[in-house]
């Protein structure tokens, strides 16, 4: 249990090394992703307002019909591909990413 705390602390240290050098923009937003164990999160954020512009996960109302059948890799792809889809809509190009402290 130990090291599972350090793990988790080391992880928390990581991200707020991240966060300090990563900044999110109108013109280039933050993409933050979160894993869970069963499902994956993704949202555009812009640091400067303080606001969430785009979020996409697998729990969102909709996603079970658009993906018929697969693996966990198969639904982060297209929650990547509808958060893309979103995010030219906003016209935005670049983003910056932030991985949140895991090993991506």
């Amino acid at each position: 249990m130990a090291i599972k705390l350090n793990k988790e602390k080391a992880r928390i240290l990581r991200h707020k090394k991240i966060r300090k050098k990563v900044r999110g923009t109108a013109e280039s937003p933050r993409l933050s992703v979160f894993k869970s164990e069963k499902h994956i999160y993704a949202q555009l954020i812009n640091d400067d307002l303080g606001k969430t512009l785009v979020s996409f996960s697998t729990l969102k109302p909709g996603f079970k019909e658009k993906m018929k059948k697969g693996s966990t890799i198969e639904s982060a792809k297209l929650v990547g591909e509808l958060i893309a889809e979103e995010a030219k809509k906003l016209n935005i190009e670049k983003v910056r990413f932030d991985r949140g402290g895991f090993p991506f």
